[in-house]
């Protein structure tokens, strides 16, 4: 797994929603309840942009249809039946880090 600074987004432990790149991939970073959150930006069921939607109890809110997805799991909410990407954030001396395993490392099982 390799790990990726994001530049420009401080650890505040305030609530926020933006779209950040690392890796190659469009992310979804969140932060919640004093937590940060990374998930793919894309909702699986229309394509809308994560990123422009809501936060409601630990799940994120798509701008399009209202689908909503676990924070940390990634999980669709009941009935959906899908679910996004997540990735595990590392705060480095208040520095972001998200983690993308290379294709090599998801073929492994590392």
């Amino acid at each position: 797994m390799k790990w990726y600074k994001i530049p420009g987004i401080e650890n505040t432990n305030k609530p926020f929603i933006t779209k950040v790149r690392a890796g190659g991939k469009s992310i979804c970073l969140v932060g919640f309840e004093g937590q940060i959150y990374a998930l793919s930006s894309i909702c699986p069921h229309a394509g809308a942009d994560l990123s422009e939607g809501l936060c409601v109890k630990g799940k994120i809110v798509c701008p399009y249809h209202r689908y909503t997805y676990n924070l940390e799991t990634g999980k669709g909410g009941e009935g959906q039946n899908d679910f996004v990407t997540t990735y595990p954030v590392d705060i480095r001396n208040d520095d972001i880090y998200v983690g993308i395993k290379s294709f090599w490392d998801r073929l492994s099982g590392k």
